[in-house]
């Protein structure tokens, strides 16, 4: 069986357990509060060249959503994203929980535009009843999207520009950010993120850690609203005793460029997987220039490809078509890309 199902079903790079094991008996303090966690901390705010920030450790996507929207939007206040989006379509309405509207903009490939949030932001203050209604307090964008497509450096400080006119918070949800930085389309680096939003994560669970999600905040914040943001993070559940044991593996992750090399290495081999299926004339159902494909297949033969290939169903099935998304991460072989080529192109 070849897996090709997500990015996430492995366990993590050797370099990874390597620095989990090593911390195995050593004691350290908790909540964060150990040198370890501190030295991941440097690291980030290093390679993002911030000198005012922080980064908090967590242990998935969702909770990192939460917390940081928690945070950047006020009493009253929504957040504005892709009708596709994670927080809209995947969280189970984890956003609304915590009181705040996910308000839904229609885009592209998982993608909006500034343009659409400040047609939205200029409607909506044009509107004499406003007060009475939840207000847009940030924009919501992944990097890369939903069906792998990337926004570009131009795009987001347009975002930059219409929030800083509209008063609202940007925040960039980097589950898959490493595939992003790893693709040869991209031109965005974690320096322009660290300038351009208030606030983004790099995603380690599905990018080589065995779990956690690293929160970015950029700038200089008094202690008081340092302890606020940690306390929100307990209120969520999200505050971990062993905090260092996501810091450990995010240090292992960042240095040395690993995580850019993960990256480059999972987009090539997704790409290469589009161009061997797209030669035996399957047809991609978009072009995604990240580490998820999506693929049109006849619905008769995913039954028997089931049985030799883990794959995501995109969507309903249709009656004579359906789209199926085929992930690579870190450990995707050059071998499991050929050999789930050659199962695909033997039953189309």
């Amino acid at each position: 069986m070849i897996r090709l199902g997500n990015d996430y079903g492995c366990g993590a790079l050797p370099q990874v357990m390597d620095s989990l094991l090593a911390l195995n008996k050593k004691g350290l303090a908790g909540y964060g509060l150990d040198e370890v966690t501190e030295k991941a901390r440097a690291t980030i705010l290093k390679l993002a060249q911030l000198n005012a920030g922080n980064v908090f450790f967590l242990t998935g996507g969702t909770q990192t959503n939460i917390v940081a929207l928690d945070w950047l939007l006020r009493p009253g206040e929504g957040v504005l994203c892709s009708a596709e989006a994670h927080i809209n379509v995947h969280e189970a309405g984890a956003i609304e929980a915590c009181t705040h509207k996910v308000i839904a903009l229609d885009g592209s490939g998982g993608k909006i535009s500034a343009d659409s949030v400040r047609k939205y932001a200029e409607r909506f203050y044009a509107d004499p009843t406003w007060p009475h209604i939840v207000a847009p307090g940030a924009v919501y964008i992944t990097q890369p999207t939903e069906t792998g497509a990337l926004y570009s450096l131009a795009e987001i400080r347009d975002f930059r520009g219409v929030c800083d006119e509209f008063d609202m918070r940007l925040y960039v949800d980097g589950a898959r950010l490493i595939y992003a930085l790893g693709s040869p389309e991209n031109d965005i680096s974690l320096p322009d993120l660290g300038l351009l939003t208030d606030a983004f994560y790099i995603g380690g669970t599905k990018c080589g850690t065995l779990f956690g999600e690293a929160l970015v905040i950029p700038g200089r914040r008094s202690p008081r609203e340092e302890q606020r943001i940690f306390s929100l993070i307990k209120r969520h559940g999200a505050l971990l005793a062993k905090g260092w044991s996501v810091a450990a593996q995010f240090e292992s992750l960042m240095a040395d460029s690993l995580y850019l090399s993960v990256g480059r290495s999972a987009v090539e081999r997704a790409l290469r997987l589009r161009h061997l299926l797209e030669n035996g004339g399957v047809r991609a159902a978009w072009l995604s220039p990240t580490n998820q494909q999506f693929f049109c297949l006849p619905t008769a033969i995913l039954d028997n490809l089931a049985r030799q290939l883990a794959f995501d169903l995109w969507g309903a099935p249709g009656d004579d078509w359906s789209v199926i998304r085929l992930v690579t991460d870190w450990n995707t072989s050059d071998d499991d890309i050929e050999e789930a080529a050659g199962i695909i192109l033997s039953k189309y």
